[in-house]
């Protein structure tokens, strides 16, 4: 038998002003596109904004459907958008935020298996990590890679 074993960095920080100042501005438009997600059900309202190599963001947020599971996650929404009407343009960033009754969730906001997922098949369409900034009241979480949140993904090498 062999055992491995699986490590994940992720740097973590307490407020906004301490990360860059594009990675400030890209959560800060994550923020903002919380407030138009449609979670009549939930109440989560999800933003997500994705920084492309042309420079520029693209946002998505939650949409949610009566006949679950209809509906589309943030991040899904702004990828799909980004890979249909930027399809040379790498992906280089995603921020994703979280709020409830418009307040920021308190505990950093995760990728759903779906989303991760999706933001992995964004990192082998363009042989590039992606940046992955996750929000939340306690901190701000930064990992390098898909792979941070997603080991041992499905890829295209299993088919």
């Amino acid at each position: 038998m062999k055992t491995t074993e699986i490590k994940i960095v992720v740097h973590e920080y307490e407020n906004l002003v301490e990360l860059s100042a594009e990675d400030q501005l890209l959560m800060k438009e994550a923020r903002k596109i919380t407030a138009s997600a449609y979670a009549p059900y939930s109440g989560f309202h999800v933003g997500a904004a994705v920084l492309l190599s042309n420079g520029l963001i693209i946002k998505g947020n939650n949409q949610e459907n009566a006949a679950y599971p209809s509906g589309l996650c943030a991040e899904r929404v702004a990828l799909f958008y980004a890979n249909a009407n930027y399809p040379d343009s790498e992906v280089i960033a995603i921020a994703i935020s979280a709020a409830k009754n418009g307040v920021l969730v308190e505990e950093t906001v995760k990728p759903c298996g779906s989303c991760r997922q999706a933001l992995a098949e964004a990192e082998v369409r363009f042989e590039t990590p992606i940046r992955i900034l996750l929000d939340g009241q306690d901190s701000i979480c930064l990992l390098h890679g898909v792979e941070s949140l997603l080991p041992l993904s499905f890829s295209k090498k299993a088919l």
